[in-house]
């Protein structure tokens, strides 16, 4: 029926993966939730990682992904992006600045299984401007979120999201996506935040997980990676914001797996 069903890159997981996917994703949405006093004014961005790090590997006795990822390797076991950093900021010396919007991106491996999550924070009071980006940007999340169902084609989650990112004069990054999940880091299908009609092909179908994380800016989409080969930046120096939850497709709808306690409310916000 599906394409999942005839294109095996595409793994539907089993009973037990999906047990143990639950694991990892709601140790990941603890850590965002454990990051997030100490995102303040004066801290830099190596700190947060430096506490992220030892509460990963310390307390919850995981694995952080992102160390030592790709090519070149990945130097920090989160990502941090700041402003107009778009995505995959690596972790320094910069002290946050009063209003500074931050993107802390959680990717933990426990028992084999990756749970990938990120959220966006203010130091101290937000700007006008951070702030409805963010919040829009959160938006554009759960709408594409709530178009996870079996039987539905992979293209409504970037309609909706596009559609409702442009409503607000905002645009959609379509250089990076979300991905499957699982054992893997990264794996089919990708999941794009804008309308591919190619996205249209493959159907969604209970045992799938993936990430939606769109990423939104407050210009225009383009984007150019900096010299250290992972940072991605806004080409017009403008806002960037992104959200992301790791997403099981059940058998009559989802299930959001990185759902942190501060969201229990979260339709009604829509």
């Amino acid at each position: 029926m599906a394409k999942a069903e005839r294109d095996q890159s595409i793994t539907i997981k089993t009973a037990e993966e999906i047990a143990k996917m639950r694991v990892a994703c709601q140790l990941a949405a603890e850590v965002l939730e454990m990051i997030a006093p100490h995102v303040k004014p004066g801290v830099t961005t190596g700190e947060l990682d430096q506490i992220c790090h030892d509460y990963i590997v310390n307390v919850q006795q995981a694995i952080p992904a992102p160390l030592h990822y790709g090519e070149p390797p990945f130097p920090k076991s989160i990502c941090t992006s700041v402003n107009h950093v778009i995505c995959h900021g690596i972790p320094g010396d910069k002290k946050l600045k009063e209003g500074d919007a931050l993107n802390i991106d959680i990717t933990v491996i426990k028992d084999g299984y990756h749970g990938d999550t990120s959220k966006m924070f203010h130091a101290g009071e937000p700007t006008v401007a951070g702030k409805r980006l963010s919040a829009i940007t959160q938006q554009c999340l759960y709408l594409g979120i709530l178009e996870v169902r079996p039987g539905a084609p992979l293209g409504n989650i970037g309609k909706v999201i596009q559609k409702y990112a442009h409503a607000n004069r905002y645009t959609v990054v379509e250089e990076f996506c979300g991905h499957g999940v699982g054992s893997r880091f990264h794996e089919p299908p990708q999941i794009l935040h804008y309308y591919s009609k190619d996205s249209d092909k493959i159907l969604m179908q209970p045992g799938m997980i993936f990430t939606i994380e769109p990423m939104i800016n407050q210009g225009k989409r383009h984007l150019k990676i900096l010299p250290d080969q992972w940072t991605a930046v806004t080409k017009d120096h403008k806002l960037s914001a992104q959200w992301e939850h790791t997403i099981l497709v059940t058998d009559d709808g989802f299930e959001i797996l990185t759902l942190r306690a501060e969201e229990a409310g979260w339709r009604s916000t829509l």
